[in-house]
């Protein structure tokens, strides 16, 4: 779906109801510049890196300094998609001062929008943030830095009063202000009845087939981690199994004397 038409933030809204929406996350120049080529509408500099790159068991830890440097390592490797910075724990919940400031952070790095989690208790913020222009995309359902709230990573919706409070997050955010909202980890039915009431495109990540776009952790994507494969990822690639056995044939070669070989070998020049 190569594209060379640049996606900002009003572009991105007029595509619900048009065609599927694309994302995936990145973290650093290399993979942002092949997502950007391959076409992706808007890619995610998420928290996620804290779990993906990091090797941390959640994205609590993350630092609002390292998620900027990150931000700023992907903008370099992107031309056409919008940049999306995730604001990390505690970037946004201590004051609205802080919120503003920080997510003010991200865009002078060269992120076109921010991401933040949570619903009615974040309104207020999210409405400060747009009317100090900057664009800023919801999360709600299952939202990582609330895994302690929630007792581990557990789907969001599967009774009435989760479904009420997910559905209330969902036009809270639409008041204050959001362009589009992520729905993790919840229901098709209930992603489905958001999408269809609320005027924002959703991107969805185990949320079933009827939001209006999709997104995916590029790792998982490409089966980068054998140790993590939940039941909303589809993985295109054992990439894992790929990599270790080109390191493995590396170390054969080396041990071997077959690496490096003469057209991998500089030499004084005759008469030089």
């Amino acid at each position: 779906m190569e594209n060379s038409e640049k996606i900002t933030v009003p572009e991105l809204m007029k595509l619900k109801g048009k065609r599927k929406i694309v994302a995936l996350t990145a973290y650093d120049y290399l993979f942002a510049r092949i997502v950007d080529n391959a076409g992706v509408d808007f890619i995610l500099v998420g928290d996620s890196v804290g779990t993906t790159y990091q090797g941390l068991s959640s994205t609590i830890p993350v630092k609002m300094e390292e998620m900027l440097y990150h931000t700023r390592i992907v903008k370099r490797g992107v031309s056409r998609a919008l940049v999306v910075g995730d604001m990390p724990f505690m970037s946004y919940q201590a004051s609205m001062d802080d919120a503003i400031f920080n997510a003010g952070l991200f865009l002078k790095e060269g992120a076109g929008a921010v991401k933040l989690e949570g619903g009615v208790a974040v309104s207020l913020i999210v409405e400060k943030m747009v009317l100090s222009g900057i664009p800023v995309m919801g999360h709600i359902g299952l939202t990582p830095q609330s895994v302690n709230l929630f007792g581990g990573y557990k789907i969001q919706g599967r009774n009435e009063s989760s479904v009420k409070r997910i559905i209330n997050d969902a036009k809270a955010l639409v008041e204050a202000g959001v362009f589009s909202i992520v729905l993790e980890g919840m229901p098709e039915e209930v992603a489905r009845e958001i999408t269809e009431t609320i005027s924002v495109p959703t991107i969805g990540i185990g949320a079933g087939g009827y939001c209006d776009g999709q997104i995916l952790v590029i790792t998982d994507l490409l089966g980068l981690d054998p140790t993590f494969t939940p039941k909303f990822v589809k993985k295109y690639k054992d990439l894992y199994a790929e990599v270790k056995e080109v390191v493995t044939e590396y170390i054969s070669d080396v041990t071997s004397g077959n690496f490096p070989e003469e057209s991998n070998v500089f030499h004084i020049k005759k008469g030089g």
